[in-house]
């Protein structure tokens, strides 16, 4: 065995598993980065074998083909083939695929496996293959595709002992083997790159990834049958769009209803956490601060964290059952009579959980201008950040009664809020489509995974992770903005012979006076103005603020979520309508704006996108606002 340093690539399509097994590989000792000229992620580490060999780990971008379709297909191709002056070729690729997946992971490996580079195949996520009755003859299957072949559980530390060992063991040449010039017979694979005739040669390798998955692999033939049978229900036109919508319904009945107890809990906690800090803290600007800058603040935030978690719950348990590639599949049809195809289904339900990495799904998306416009109307999804706006005025404004018996009316209205946001971006989606020049929508084209029930191990991590984000914006941002907004509504105190409340004396309330002009069309009282400056780092600093604003104290007499009652009684109907037309619409989040800004390579973009949705905003709320006070709401 070699001790001599190794240069390998990571090569698989996206959810192979791919960065969890160069996480596991790399831990620590790995930088992130962008390929120069391009938005694509660059990721690399280094580890050392316990035979001391030193190696380089490249985790290429996810690609189904090296037929590029996406920026990220088009990087992966460039980086294998030596055409990027910056990165240099690979002395192995090492091919990831998801072993119960296998048939839709092969076609990339045959593509790689005639570019003249050393290869060896990594069977993924074997232990699920096992449990699923998958069964894989590692001998046949090297000896067809003429590699070796490794057993990995990317997930434990013990799984990934057996490709450990083989790069210890493996013994190149100290150089890197750079593929012949294009256009060659040695390279039909990179040939067809090139070439007009890409569907025949897609043709032929799925028709030898057939072969080969019959010699090799032996799939439980009940459950295809059973997934045949789903997908003739799920699939359907008019049954599959139903099952969707009512699994939608489902989930915005779910934050409400489900949430109600723990929420309840929270409040609890920190109405006993204020109680305390009366009980042992002498009156005075420091008690002020801790109960109601701090316990006020944060705890009238991280009430709302049950009701994400819901949402999230269900988002990743849509994911890992297989559905959500069938419902972008179901949805292409009818997301092209606005000028999109169902690639961009995925992306803008990433958003509803936030619009970050749902801009950031859109490189999957071959079509720049499609791409374009899926980014543009992402941030029109209802993310969980306004999920706390939301809860807070429906409570204070929508009774908690049921409808028909059934239906809870408090989460009818969410759902309606949340359809609003998608009808929004489907009419943006189609006023753009008129300003498209020539050309068509691509015909989606995807292979659906097999279905599988939802690990609760990945759920619970999955809900960990989110829980983690969320709260530490809470300890950050959130925290930050509103001590400040505790100190700019404390201060300067009011003079002696002042006849109104001590914060409109405050900085606060001076700032809030001067944009009430502004805002005074559309139903917003200073309050609200003050809350929708800070709103613009954190959507859900918005319901802290509030409480700032009002000087709201946890006393021991008081409930946690007495903000509520008091909106209730001080605005009216038709300005709580019209904070919530607002948060629809208004592009309150600096990450967003930022993570456009970097998508899109410049400044243009994100200015255009602010500009628009702010101006939807503020028409929108115009005009709800005029018709709630014309129907008696004022």
């Amino acid at each position: 065995m070699s001790a001599q340093s190794l240069h390998i690539a990571l090569l698989g399509n996206p959810n192979c598993g791919k960065t969890a097994l160069f996480n596991m590989l790399t831990g620590a000792r790995q930088k992130v980065a962008n390929y120069a000229g391009v938005t694509v992620e660059r990721k690399e580490g280094f580890f050392t074998t316990t035979g001391g060999r030193r190696v380089r780990v490249l985790d290429l971008p996810g690609a189904y083909s090296l037929h590029a379709q996406s920026l990220d297909e088009a990087v992966t191709r460039d980086v294998v083939l030596g055409r990027r002056p910056d990165e240099a070729v690979p002395q192995l690729l090492v091919c990831v695929t998801d072993a119960t997946h296998l048939r839709l992971n092969l076609r990339l490996v045959l593509e790689a496996r005639e570019l003249g580079l050393p290869m060896v195949l990594v069977l993924n996520m074997s232990d699920m293959a096992q449990r699923q009755g998958v069964e894989i003859d590692r001998a046949v299957l090297a000896r067809e595709l003429g590699m070796p072949v490794v057993s990995t559980v990317a997930v434990h530390a013990d799984g990934i002992r057996e490709l450990q060992q083989w790069l210890d063991a493996v013994d190149l040449p100290a150089v890197p083997v750079h593929p012949r010039a294009v256009g060659t017979d040695a390279l039909p694979a990179v040939n067809a790159l090139e070439d007009d005739d890409q569907p025949q040669r897609v043709l032929q390798l799925h028709q030898e990834v057939r072969r080969i998955m019959g010699l090799a692999v032996r799939e439980p033939r009940v459950r295809l049958q059973l997934d045949d049978r789903i997908d003739a229900v799920v699939l359907h036109p008019l049954w599959g769009t139903l099952l969707l919508v009512v699994t939608l319904f489902l989930m915005f009945q779910a934050v409400f209803s489900w949430a109600e107890t723990p929420m309840g809990w929270i409040e609890g906690l920190t109405e006993v956490a204020a109680e305390w800090v009366n009980d042992h803290m002498g009156e005075g600007p420091l008690r002020g601060l801790i109960t109601e800058g701090l316990i006020a603040g944060v705890g009238g935030v991280v009430v709302f964290l049950p009701q994400i978690l819901i949402l999230f719950l269900f988002i990743l348990a849509l994911e890992e059952s297989g559905y959500l590639p069938r419902a972008a599949f179901l949805l292409d049809r009818i997301m092209g009579v606005v000028g999109l195809s169902g690639r961009s289904f995925i992306p803008l339900l990433s958003s509803f959980a936030c619009a970050v990495p749902g801009i950031m799904a859109t490189r999957s998306i071959p079509d720049w201008r499609d791409r374009l416009v899926t980014i543009m109307i992402a941030p029109l999804m209802t993310c969980s950040a306004r999920l706390p706006v939301y809860a807070l005025l429906i409570a204070a404004f929508i009774p908690e009664q049921t409808v028909a018996g059934l239906f809870n009316l408090q989460g009818l209205v969410l759902f309606g809020l949340y359809l609003g946001g998608i009808l929004s971006a489907m009419a943006v989606a189609a006023v753009a489509r008129l300003s498209r020049r020539g050309g068509s929508v691509a015909p989606l084209l995807m292979e659906l995974p097999n279905y599988r029930w939802p690990s609760p191990r990945n759920l619970l991590l999955g809900l960990w992770e989110r829980a983690g984000i969320f709260l530490r914006r809470v300890g950050g941002i959130i925290l930050v903005v509103t001590i400040l907004l505790w100190f700019l509504s404390s201060y300067p105190a009011a003079p002696a012979d002042a006849t109104g409340d001590a914060i409109e004396y405050s900085f606060a309330g001076r700032i809030g006076a001067a944009l009430a002009v502004v805002f005074a069309p559309i139903g917003f009282n200073w309050q609200i103005s003050v809350a929708l400056v800070p709103g613009m780092a954190a959507r859900e600093v918005a319901v802290s603020a509030l409480g700032t604003v009002y000087a709201i104290a946890a006393s021991a007499d008081e409930a946690a979520d007495r903000l509520a009652p008091i909106i209730a009684n001080e605005w009216s109907l038709a300005t709580a309508l019209s904070l919530l037309v607002w948060f629809i619409f208004a592009p309150q989040c600096i990450s967003t704006i930022a993570v456009v800004r970097r998508e899109t390579n410049g400044w243009r973009w994100p200015l255009i996108m602010t500009a628009y949705l702010f101006a939807l905003a503020y028409v929108a709320c115009f005009i709800t606002y005029r018709v709630a006070v014309a129907l008696g709401a004022g």
